[in-house]
């Protein structure tokens, strides 16, 4: 049985070898990666005051009457760890629910009457003199600057203070015209963590409690012409999260002003039910929104062109154009718009090297009158999905073997090129919604998204987390986070929970069925759910669209048992995957003897790849936690199987929080790439593995050992070729093969001396790579490399530092304290080195290097040109400077 889905769009915002994108600082995900994205939000200056741009989820600022305005800049900011004001999701809970009713079905939620709480507290008052607060712009994340040592904060919740109440005040100035009867103002917020509520002129207009969901507020009721005072409150508690969730309004905040009559929040939706080479059809939807007291006719008409990549614009003339349709529609109420259209020989969306991420953008214009009152444009993807359960997914007809890994838009950039250069082409978003920048980035770069909304449903994993609200929340958080994000054509599937406790009863079957419905009400791609502990006869399974399989299928730990055919032979038409695989653990750079004879083992002592008193872990890459295994096993699994589709692997990157299996840590150690964005030696075994045909090799450990000469030392090699032979000091150690179901080559019984050591690689008999690796000599230097020589606006700079010796090679064990400073019109926003155990705070400006590398961000001052200096000094070693240009 083959399911088959074919669709695309988005209203534009600005493999599954998966890797798993995990909880994050800034919430892309959840638990994995993205420290980067807050860190680089330390110090964000932006332009002051508000400023139109080219709306990607809207249209054009300014044009035909609708304009998006980033309200980022200009906000005071205090944070409280005790309650400031008396107020709680209890007492604002009836006022916040009608926030939703745009996404829930059968009876809308009634406001209260009365005078709603919080109307008369101080802060959000006009009144309320605010100037003594910290002066801040969003994104912000009160608790990334530090310390790791916030009172009742666990490891798990990464030791940073991210509880307490936070108060955020700004002034938003409105015209006349902005509130005749004409005219709708939304406040539109990307994500706040978490249960904000909003006043507006000391007048409560709503909330949402899910910190990672994205949601709108109508402010009309309650602005006025000249200066308006807009005042936001978040509230996060102590043991909320498995995770790092971040802290505060840590996504963008945007106003829109808009005709009354105007297409609604997420208002197209695009699908493409016929794709061939030859010709696509396109269904598209447009929901008309009129706020007006009359009833409007409206003319609907939607041009479609390519999308430049590069410019995010309109390419070349139009390539469809719907027919027009026109629409009377009541006061108070939306209407439905549908249309239908063919392009000829379309440009697919595809998932590379194999295929090409092409992009169109649908331009929808409504008129009455004679006059154009709103325009909105969607960007999206041509292309046809299959779920096969034997052959895994096929877009536009071919197989794509899932290689996948389960913020400022730069930084996203940097973390998934770098998975993408390791050969991954799937990501999942554990373990909630993701920025909507980020699924902006997928589309362009060709990724498939796993998409994640939920980590517990009613039963709780810690005390604080999302089952307090999920009866009252799981629909219309499910609804909203769908019509976000279904028009983007890197989603390929919907997960609506991970590991939930439920899985295995009855009420696994009962809640995923509703899930799934609500869902598929929404849109008719798959529905899945990352089970760890349900079996092939559990409801829960008998309900999903997509088996999705936590580390079931490799076996868990020393564990070779597979559930891959019990699933198969209970489901043999649903397409499986591993949802999450391996949880491998290492430090970057650090190696401990012995190494483990086998493809796997549990981390432990030192006898078993672990240092409890230094809270390392071996980076020969064969260990991990007792419910995971090593990449080699996870191979092994699925060529066993290769029904399987794919997976996700858990992680991509390091992250805050969960730091397994030290708790002292400050985070985790399952990244393929650490916590700086350095890779470890993992990453050349994934891109062995997933780019088989790069000619790559590469050698572990390096070759700098004076304190083991003489004494056995394994060298391992990680390539994509078939054949490899190792040279140590210019003498053969052996030519080996790859035999069946293994995935590396190993020397295990080499003996330490000084000097170098080369591998040469073949593949089909043929020499393919080469590598090599020598004894480095004492640290005499400092050496800095951009990753980005100009920047301006929300650009970041992302400058390694490595100790080198004379030669210029990186010491591999240097740990010299380094300090940077900067002059120009640009500032240092973070320091890191991948170090787990490193607690000094990211702003500081003197960082130790750790393993030889350590990493400065920087970013240019706003609105500013001209050049920026970064120089790095270490006692005892030649200083070094790089120079940037802003502007």
């Amino acid at each position: 049985m083959v399911m088959e889905y074919s669709k695309e769009g988005h209203a534009n915002q600005v493999t599954m070898n998966a890797i798993s994108s995990a909880g994050t600082i800034t919430p892309i995900s959840t638990t994995c990666t993205l420290i980067l994205l807050s860190l680089s939000l330390l110090a964000s200056p932006r332009p002051a005051g508000a400023f139109s741009i080219r709306s990607p989820h809207a249209g054009a600022a300014a044009v035909a009457g609708r304009e998006r305005i980033s309200l980022n800049a200009g906000w005071r900011f205090s944070r409280f760890t005790s309650n400031p004001d008396s107020l709680s999701y209890s007492t604002l809970k009836q006022w916040i629910l009608p926030s939703a009713n745009d996404f829930i079905s059968g009876s809308k939620r009634q406001r209260p009457s009365g005078t709603p709480p919080g109307n008369n507290v101080n802060y959000t008052q006009t009144s309320f003199d605010d100037s003594a607060w910290e002066a801040i712009n969003l994104p912000h994340d009160w608790a990334i600057k530090g310390p790791f040592n916030a009172p009742g904060v666990s490891g798990g919740m990464g030791r940073l203070p991210s509880n307490g109440v936070g108060w955020y005040r700004r002034k938003m100035a409105l015209t006349s015209d902005d509130i005749d009867a004409g005219r709708s103002i939304f406040l539109d917020i990307d994500g706040a963590m978490s249960y904000a509520a909003v006043w507006l002129n000391g007048n409560l207009v709503g909330g949402w409690p899910y910190g990672y969901n994205s949601f709108r507020l109508d402010l009309t009721p309650y602005a006025k012409a000249g200066d308006n005072m807009l005042a936001i409150r978040v509230d996060n508690a102590l043991d909320s999260s498995r995770w790092y969730p971040g802290a505060g309004i840590y996504r963008n905040v945007w106003l829109v002003k808009v005709d009354a009559t105007h297409v609604g929040q997420y208002g197209t939706y695009i699908t493409t039910p016929t794709v061939s080479s030859q010709s696509a059809t396109l269904n598209l939807v447009v929901e008309v929104e009129n706020k007006r007291t009359t009833s409007q006719s409206v003319d609907v008409a939607t041009e479609v062109y390519e999308l430049d990549p590069t410019t995010r614009k309109p390419r070349g003339a139009v390539v469809a154009t719907f027919p027009k349709a026109t629409a009377d529609i009541a006061a108070g109420v939306k209407k439905a718009v549908n249309g239908s259209v063919t392009v000829k020989t379309p440009l697919l969306w595809g998932p590379p090297p194999a295929q090409k991420p092409n992009l169109y953008i649908a331009i929808t214009t409504l008129s009455a009158n004679g006059g154009a009152i709103d325009t909105y444009e969607t960007v999206f993807g041509i292309r046809s999905i299959a779920y096969d359960a034997d052959k895994g997914v096929l877009i536009n007809g071919q197989e794509v073997y899932v290689q996948g890994a389960a913020f400022n838009v730069r930084a996203s950039e940097r973390q998934l090129g770098m998975l993408q250069e390791m050969g991954s082409n799937a990501l999942r978003t554990s373990h909630n919604p993701p920025a909507p920048e980020f699924l902006d980035i997928a589309d362009r770069l060709g990724f498939m998204v796993l998409d994640e909304i939920f980590d517990c449903w009613n039963n709780q994993k810690t005390t604080n987390d999302f089952h307090l609200i999920f009866a009252d929340w799981s629909e219309p958080d499910l609804r909203s986070f769908i019509r976000r994000d279904r028009n983007h054509p890197s989603v390929i599937a919907w997960s609506v929970g991970n590991e939930v406790s439920e899985q295995s009863g009855v009420a696994g079957g009962t809640t995923s069925q509703m899930l799934k419905d609500i869902a598929h009400s929404e849109d008719p791609r798959p529905v899945t759910v990352a089970m760890n502990n349900a079996g092939s006869s559990s409801a829960i399974a008998k309900v999903l669209d997509i088996i999705g399989l936590n580390y079931q299928g490799e076996g868990r730990g020393t564990s070779t048992s597979s559930t891959f055919p019990s699933f198969h032979q209970a489901f043999p038409n649903k397409m499986i995957w591993s949802s999450e695989s391996s949880s491998a653990v290492s430090t970057r750079g650090t190696y401990i003897f012995p190494v483990a004879s086998g493809n796997n083992a549990v981390v432990g002592g030192a006898s078993a790849g672990g240092n409890p008193t230094a809270m390392y872990v071996s980076a020969y890459e064969l260990y991990a936690t007792s419910w995971g295994s090593s990449p080699d096993k996870v191979f092994a699994a699925q060529d066993t199987y290769p029904y399987v589709a794919g997976e996700f692997v858990w992680t991509g990157w390091d992250y805050i929080g969960e730091p397994t299996p030290y708790d002292s840590a400050r985070s985790s150690y399952f990244g393929i790439i650490d916590l700086a964005g350095f890779k470890k030696d993992r990453f050349y075994l994934y891109q062995s593995r997933w780019r088989s045909e790069f000619p790559m090799a590469h050698i572990l450990p390096h070759w700098t050992w004076p304190e083991r000469v003489g004494q056995v030392t394994p060298v391992h090699v990680f390539s994509s070729g078939d054949e490899a032979e190792l040279f140590v000091n210019g003498k053969s150690a052996g030519r080996q093969k790859k035999a069946q179901y293994t995935y590396r080559f190993r020397w295990d019984n080499i003996t330490y001396a000084p000097g170098d050591l080369r591998v040469v690689t073949y593949k089909n008999g043929a020499q393919w790579a080469v590598d090599t690796k020598r004894t480095v000599g004492d640290a005499k230097a400092l050496n800095m490399a951009a990753d980005h020589s100009t920047i301006s606006g929300d650009d970041l700079s992302f400058i390694t530092v490595a100790v080198v010796d004379n030669n210029g090679d990186t010491v591999p064990r240097a740990n010299n304290t380094i300090t940077f400073s900067i002059s120009g019109p640009g500032k240092v926003v973070s320091t890191d080195n991948g170090d787990p155990t490193d607690m000094t705070v990211f702003p500081s400006l003197t960082r130790k290097a750790f393993n030889g590398l350590a990493l400065a961000i920087v970013r240019a001052n706003a609105g500013a040109s001209g050049k920026i200096t970064v120089s790095a000094a270490a006692n005892g070693l030649a200083g070094a400077q790089v120079t940037l240009q802003a502007g």
